[in-house]
């Protein structure tokens, strides 16, 4: 809840800083980018580290929008930016929010040095005495990109040759609405002949 808020919240401060009016999408994606943030180190931060990580999100969501946009990828709803770049800042911010106080002897690891100085050797980041497990999670996030890039770029090679994935150029301005529903979503729209066979 507080990252969604503060992701919501850092969206529209980051729409003002650039001059921009606070889009109500775009806010709405700075929620999500929030909850997608907090999922990896929901169980193991303090609350302050899950508002920051939610407003880190809601800032990095917008930036990153407009980053794949000015590339020319087609993202109309901006689900890189929500679920693949801030699900990666939700894997690092493990790494560097984790308060150690839950994992404990996960995976049979108990380092003595740790249960000394700490009581216990629970899940630890970077700003809690252990840059070691922001590596592990830097690493998670590469193998992450690599492997996500890689199926999805053969997934879509395969379906490609099964069903084309592009329509026309044509189709694509006009709006898919008419070719594939046979009927406009937006009543204003130009009717373009063909559609139903008028």
């Amino acid at each position: 809840m507080l990252a969604s808020i503060t992701g919501a919240l850092a969206t529209m401060c980051t729409l003002y800083a650039m001059k921009l009016k606070p889009d109500p999408t775009m806010m709405c994606n700075g929620m999500l980018a929030g909850l997608v943030a907090i999922t990896a180190p929901c169980a193991f931060v303090d609350s302050w580290a899950a508002a920051l990580i939610g407003a880190v999100a809601g800032v990095l969501v917008v930036l990153s929008v407009f980053f794949w946009e000015n590339r020319g990828i087609d993202d109309p709803v901006g689900a890189i930016s929500v679920h693949g770049v801030n699900g990666l800042w939700g894997v690092i911010s493990v790494g560097l929010f984790a308060n150690g106080k839950y994992g404990a002897g996960w995976n049979g690891v108990v380092r003595d040095e740790f249960v000394k100085k700490y009581g216990s050797d629970g899940v630890r980041g970077l700003f809690f005495g252990d840059a070691s497990q922001l590596w592990a999670q830097l690493f998670d996030a590469a193998i992450l990109v690599f492997f996500g890039f890689l199926m999805a770029y053969a997934w879509f090679k395969i379906s490609n040759l099964i069903t084309p994935i592009r329509v026309s150029k044509e189709t694509e301005i006009t709006g898919l609405d008419g070719p594939e529903m046979a009927h406009w979503a937006i009543p204003i729209s130009p009717s373009p002949a063909g559609i139903n066979g008028r």
